[in-house]
This record gives structure tokens, C-alpha cells and sequence, in this order.
């Protein structure tokens, strides 16, 4: 087996593909959700604390000298990032939520017994009746 033909067999396997549009969609919804907490949650959060910018919260460690640039510890931006986490957490637990109960809507309706199997039920139910009797 060639070395090509192996690896587009592996690369076309179905968990491969299945891998690769989840990575993809995760990137896009990870965009979405970072412009949610950046654009629509912190700017009235930080009206709250006092019109104060997330991003601008940090500390400077040691200031910057002539060329040398300050060593800052930008915790704000870090407060951020944990407000992303926390609502792509919460967004996909909500789906997985959701498909889970989808799918115990579909387990949960019985399944109707065709109308031959039922037939050939109560027939062989019926012969064992006779071959019973004495």
C-alpha cells in the first residue's frame, strides 16, 4: 500500500471528518463568543464597576526604561478570557443539553410492531394452545 493511499484512507475516515468540521465550527463559535463577552457583556459590566474597561486592568512589574517596554501583568484581559470560557462551557453544555433530551424523546416512543409480526404471533400462540390440549 502506498504511502499516499494510506493517508487519504485515514484522513477520509469518518471520525477524521467528523473531527475536523467540529475543530473548524468550534473556531467560528469561539469567534462569536469572544465578540459576545468583549462587545456585548463587559462594556456594561465595567459601567457597573465604574465605567472601567476589562482589558485595562493590570499591573505594571517594572515600568519600561528608554527602549526596554514595561513587564505588565494584564489580569483584565485574563477576567475576559474565563468570561469566554465559562459561556462557551455554558452554551455547549446547553446543547449537549438539549441533543441528549432530543434523543431520549426518540428512545422513549415505542416502536409499533408490524402487522404480519403480530399475525405470526398470535398463529404460533394459537398452535401452542392446540398442541397443549390434550
Amino acid at each position: 500500500m502506498s504511502l499516499f493511499k494510506e493517508f487519504r484512507d485515514f484522513a477520509m475516515r469518518g471520525n477524521v471528518v467528523d473531527l475536523a468540521v467540529g475543530v473548524i465550527i468550534g473556531a467560528a463559535f469561539g469567534k462569536i463568543v469572544s465578540s459576545l463577552v468583549a462587545n456585548i457583556i463587559m462594556p456594561p459590566l465595567g459601567l457597573l464597576i465604574g465605567g472601567v474597561d476589562f482589558k485595562q486592568f493590570e499591573w505594571v512589574l517594572k515600568p519600561a526604561v528608554g527602549e526596554t517596554p514595561a513587564v505588565v501583568m494584564q489580569y483584565g484581559v485574563f477576567i475576559q478570557t474565563v468570561f469566554d470560557f465559562v459561556i462557551v462551557a455554558f452554551a455547549i453544555f446547553m446543547a449537549i443539553k438539549l441533543m441528549n433530551k432530543m434523543h431520549k424523546k426518540k428512545e422513549a416512543a415505542p416502536a409499533k410492531t408490524p402487522a404480519q409480526e403480530v399475525l405470526l404471533t398470535e398463529i404460533r400462540d394459537l398452535l401452542k394452545q392446540q398442541n397443549n390440549q390434550p
